[in-house]
């Protein structure tokens, strides 16, 4: 089923979505910099990261009971503008297009460092302008293009994953006599299992929540597949045991392995140092496909939700009117080049902007994850309370409501003060703050803009009616 000039297509397939509710949105975050996050906590990071895994569980269940309801491409966004209001519904959409559109110069500068180190006589801005014009061109013809790279991105990390998982864990074992080390007895020999105390696991937490980020992106694709509340509720349910096993079980592994003061942890990545001290050969290399996949897929995904969600807000009114409309496909081609030309000027600015002036724009999604889900909270709950017990046979329901739903709030709320006042981070509360802030005014132009059009547009027909009759 394709889309018309007003509607998306229904390319995806039940497999693609699966794939990506799975591991699609597993970047570098994971392979890589987890071990900046255990060199600052300990062994006890995995505290940090069972605390915003546990935050990501309640949020996605929140969303998934909304999503089922009013399945739709722009997903919390649609959500906020029915249930708060126009003007949350319009900044949190755009906001979350800016944090994607910022993401594109971060995973393909990635990309091209990992490729320069193999083929060192072409340029990294070269590869990182190649592997982004490459990836636009799966989003410009259908959205099952997308899908289909995405589904063999997302199986060659899950591969990866329980290979790593598979070793590492006879590592600990002690399955593997011939591998440097064995047992668990890291997660306690060097200082103890909170070395640094709990307070840097609130610090290593901040870092963590991030890494989480992107998990709502099957709500969004799945409107574009045959069945979407079967997807939504399928990919709900699953998050529990997906941040189990990819997420908690790698770091227990890597923490039972690798001291979390070795000083090649941060500088080689957990996964990485890990295989190396287990003893498995070319580890660097094997390392180094896998974040390529990894940092594709996430490009990928960037290029695919932002032009996802300036098309849901166009549909609204909320952006121009030329970028909600959709070839024969049922491919947004309009937004998918709007955002890609956004995402070759960030690509590009990467490389000629002065380093402070790049560092400031990337401080200004610093804290969009946190907004993206105190969003998803407030309209949970108030779309619940407007459902009332209508809708008590919904296959997907937030438990405990609303506790949960305020426990949540308050726990986000709190997790903002803390940013505020740790100087690591405040500068990212602030960057965000102030960029919300102009997207706010900005709502409330388009909104008197909106209010005006029918009365201009009624002005003018009277004045052609006076004409007439003069």
């Amino acid at each position: 089923m394709t889309g018309s000039k007003t509607g998306l297509s229904s390319g995806l397939k039940p497999r693609h979505v699966t794939m990506l509710s799975i591991a699609g949105v597993i970047g570098a975050g994971l392979f890589v910099g987890s071990g900046h996050a255990i060199a600052k906590a300990g062994p006890a990071a995995i505290i940090a990261y069972g605390i915003a895994g546990l935050l990501v569980v309640l949020v996605m269940r929140m969303l998934g009971e909304m999503a089922v309801a009013h399945p739709d491409t722009g997903s919390f966004s649609t959500y906020a503008d029915r249930a708060i209001g126009h003007w949350a519904g319009f900044t949190i959409g755009w906001l979350y297009w800016w944090f994607w559109v910022l993401v594109i110069p971060i995973e393909a500068t990635a990309a091209a460092l990992i490729l320069n180190t193999w083929f060192p006589g072409v340029a990294t801005w070269v590869w990182a302008l190649g592997v982004t014009f490459v990836l636009t061109l799966t989003n410009l013809f259908s959205v099952k293009n997308y899908g289909e790279f995405e589904f063999w991105f997302a199986l060659i990390k899950v591969v990866a994953i329980v290979v790593f998982l598979a070793v590492g864990g006879a590592a600990v074992l002690g399955w593997l006599p011939g591998s440097g080390v064995s047992g668990a007895a890291r997660l306690f020999d060097a200082g103890g299992f909170m070395p640094n105390g709990f307070g840097a696991v609130l610090a290593a937490l901040l870092t963590t929540m991030f890494t989480f980020l992107g998990t709502e992106i099957v709500t969004i694709a799945a409107a574009e597949s045959a069945d979407p509340a079967t997807q939504i509720v399928r990919a709900t349910r699953s998050v529990i045991w997906r941040i189990c096993l990819f997420y908690l079980g790698s770091i227990f592994v890597v923490t039972s392995l690798v001291a979390w003061n070795d000083p090649l942890l941060a500088a080689h990545g957990s996964y990485q140092r890990a295989l190396e001290l287990i003893g498995v050969p070319h580890a660097k290399a094997i390392v180094d496909v896998i974040v390529l996949v990894s940092v594709a897929s996430c490009l990928n995904s960037a290029l695919y939700t932002a032009s996802r969600m300036v098309f849901s807000l166009s549909v609204r009114g909320d952006a121009p009117a030329a970028l909600r409309r959709t070839d024969a496909n049922g491919t947004p081609r309009a937004a998918v080049l709007a955002s890609t030309a956004f995402g070759f000027a960030t690509v590009i600015a990467n490389y000629v902007m002065p380093e402070q002036v790049f560092a400031f724009l990337l401080a200004t999604s610093g804290a969009i994850a946190l907004l993206v889900y105190l969003v998803i909270a407030v309209s949970q709950l108030r779309m619940r309370a407007a459902l009332g017990a209508s809708r008590v046979d919904l296959p997907l329901r937030m438990w405990l409501f609303p506790w949960l739903t305020w426990a949540v709030i308050l726990f986000i709320c709190g997790v903002l003060i803390a940013m505020l006042m740790l100087p690591g981070h405040r500068m990212e509360v602030g960057a965000t703050a102030l960029l919300a802030w102009l997207i706010v005014a900005a709502a409330w132009l388009n909104r008197r803009a909106r209010m005006a059009a029918p009365e201009s547009a009624a002005a003018r027909a009277q004045a052609g009616v006076t004409s007439s009759a003069v």
